[in-house]
């Protein structure tokens, strides 16, 4: 895979189903070089595989779609060629999309009333004068108050907070009424099987400017009755009525007695009662991380996803909260689920495809589509270290074609509290197919592999962190044609971190490194940061003095090998600062060092930036290493 090769890199929205279970809908989205966007539309799947999936939209970027529960009509988001994302409804029997809302920062997903006949969505609305309303140079100063004022890839939210919508999108002029007030932000609305209810996410609460933790709340319709059904003492996301509407799911995680500790921790599936009483978790807080994707509660439980040693399994979990059915398993990742008429389709990724629709019926497993049909990629190797304590350390190999022995890269992944895993990834496809062998794992720090392994580097990060990442690529060297001798290392954000502390502490192991969008001062990071004021101290522990032991930035004094930096300059959740401070003191030492950095991109830009920049970005990538390796 060559990096103008990105546009065969798709991406599988959620799918919806429609109310007999036939179809199902799905987004899919590819990078497109000449507009330099991403492109997307509406495919419509048979469930049962008789016929070929047909391309129902055509964009220029369709998004989320929502079957109405009558089956008669499609809700979705339509954005694309610098449009504000917008509602637009069609008839599921044929005719032209409906746009129903003209929101001036945009429109959210759609979800349906169960009598199809309203949309409820969320959206953000501007404070007068800001956001296009004025000129951006010339608005007024922002007051602030709290800790949570501007997120990484969306900016500063306080002036702009998000409410919850409802439209009639069959009134000759829609116009959505605002359910919620208040200077709060509110998220991811559903409806009540009957109706009467909405259901959505807010932190409502006086210290929510300095806590991780919100609430479940639910109000009828109109916006009265507001109430929460939660205890404020969880960070919590994605409600979801049960069928018989007597309970909210949720997912959400303990975020320790201050409301500020959620580093490594596992996210869990809750149930919350709507007649009173404390919600109570349904998976396994040791065990089960739940991947933040679609999950649905149906009449036998609830579909959901859980991490497991890179991949993503598909469980049904009983609302007692027993022992979960085991639906989808084995080396691959389930992304999202739909389910209806007692059909359930999922978005499944393996290391052929980023992912293609499979249906699951009583009789088995059938796979609908063949998107990525049009890659040819490098398989996947297994392997497993064993740590200086016995630890078993698990990764993957993606070689190079032909004996070699190749050139080597240690690739470290952000999180930490992540994983690598089962499925296409576009990075190590393109450094493979140059010719290096990829090394990449979990080491303790990373989810799917149980909360102990996960919480183990807390307060030590990057020296335990350095223990694992070297016995993997020792066992990596052990299985030959790996040329030692020519090994570099690279990753981003805490991926990132880690390069530079191995490149400090251990690198006569490496010709030469790359860090992207690192944190390597940690005092810094912990004002300067989106999350620093929570992250830092839960994931470095509670002494300052002890931050700058642990930052890769106070040993980069003993760094000699060749050393990469690349950076956005609109990264919130890593400040360019990270990287000006590290190139500086490299560069007054004498090290051969580069920064490259990219306007206009956030923390996202290698998984979701402009696909010019994408381009760009691994192109310097391998003319580094083409120079070093």
């Amino acid at each position: 895979m060559k990096p103008e090769e990105i546009p065969l890199l798709h991406a599988l929205g959620t799918p919806t189903i429609s109310p007999d279970g036939k179809h199902a809908i799905v987004a899919v989205t590819r990078p497109d070089l000449d507009a330099d966007e991403y492109r997307g539309g509406l495919w419509l799947v048979p469930s049962d595989g008789s016929a070929e999936p047909r391309r129902l939209t055509g964009g220029p970027n369709d998004a989320d779609p929502a079957y109405s529960p009558d089956g008669a009509w499609l809700a979705f988001v339509r954005g694309g060629d610098g449009a504000k994302p917008q509602l637009y409804v069609m008839p599921t029997g044929g005719g032209e999309p409906r746009k129903v809302t003209g929101q001036p920062l945009g429109a959210g997903s759609p979800a349906w009333s169960p009598d199809s006949r309203r949309l409820a969505f969320v959206a953000r609305v501007p404070e007068e004068g800001r956001y296009g309303d004025g000129e951006p140079g010339k608005e007024r100063p922002r007051r602030i108050t709290g800790f949570q004022f501007r997120r990484d890839n969306l900016g500063f939210f306080i002036d702009r907070r998000a409410h919850v919508f409802v439209v009639d999108p069959f009134a000759d002029d829609p116009s959505p009424t605002r359910v919620t007030e208040g200077d709060f932000d509110h998220g991811e609305v559903t409806w009540s099987p009957d109706g009467s209810l909405l259901a959505f996410v807010a932190a409502r609460h006086d210290e929510r400017d300095s806590t991780l933790t919100g609430d479940v709340w639910v109000c009828a319709p109109d916006g009265s009755e507001l109430r929460r059904v939660t205890a404020t003492d969880l960070a919590v996301a994605a409600p979801r009525f049960t069928p018989d509407g007597d309970a909210v799911c949720f997912l959400g995680a303990d975020a320790g007695s201050d409301g500020r500790r959620l580093v490594c921790r596992n996210l869990g599936l809750w149930l919350a009662p709507l007649g009173g009483g404390a919600a109570r978790r349904l998976t396994d807080e040791e065990r089960f991380h739940v991947a933040e994707s679609s999950y649905v509660p149906t009449a036998g439980g609830v579909l959901v996803t859980v991490e497991n040693r890179g991949a993503k399994d598909l469980l049904r979990v009983p609302y007692a909260g027993t022992e979960p059915d085991v639906l989808i398993d084995g080396p691959r990742e389930v992304t999202a689920v739909a389910h209806a008429a007692g059909v359930t389709v999922a978005t499944v990724a393996d290391t052929r495809t980023p992912g293609e629709l499979v249906a699951l019926r009583e009789e088995g497993e059938t796979t609908l589509t063949s998107f990525g049909r049009d890659l040819d990629v490098l398989p996947i190797e297994e392997v497993t270290g064993t740590a200086p304590d016995g630890y078993p350390v698990h990764g993957w190999i993606v070689r190079p074609a032909g004996a070699g022995p190749h050139p080597v890269l240690l690739m470290i992944h952000g999180g930490p509290f992540t994983q690598y895993g089962w499925h296409v990834f576009d990075e190590a496809q393109v450094y493979a197919s140059a010719g290096y062998a990829v090394v990449m794992g979990n080491p303790r720090g990373s989810s799917g592999y149980g909360q102990a392994h996960g919480r183990h580097i807390l307060g030590d990060v990057g020296r335990l962190s350095a223990v694992d990442l070297l016995t993997l690529l020792d066992a990596a060297l052990a299985t030959g044609g790996l040329d030692a001798s020519r090994a570099g290392v690279l990753g981003g954000s805490h991926g990132g971190f880690m390069t530079t502390w191995l490149a400090a502490h251990h690198g006569e192991r490496f010709r030469a490194a790359i860090s992207e969008r690192a944190l390597n001062a940690i005092d810094s990071f912990h004002g300067s940061s989106d999350i620093g004021w929570s992250f830092t101290r839960d994931l470095y522990g509670e002494d300052p003095a002890s931050w700058v032991e642990q930052a890769p930035l106070t040993h980069a004094d003993k760094i000699e090998i060749p050393f990469m930096i690349i950076h956005s300059e609109h990264d919130w959740r890593c400040p360019v600062e990270q990287a000006q401070r590290l190139f500086v003191k490299l560069r007054l030492r004498g090290v051969e060092t580069e920064m490259l950095l990219f306007p206009g991109e956030g923390h996202e830009l290698s998984r979701s930036g402009l696909p010019s920049h994408r381009v760009a970005r691994f192109e310097a990538i391998l003319d580094w290493w083409g120079r070093h390796l």
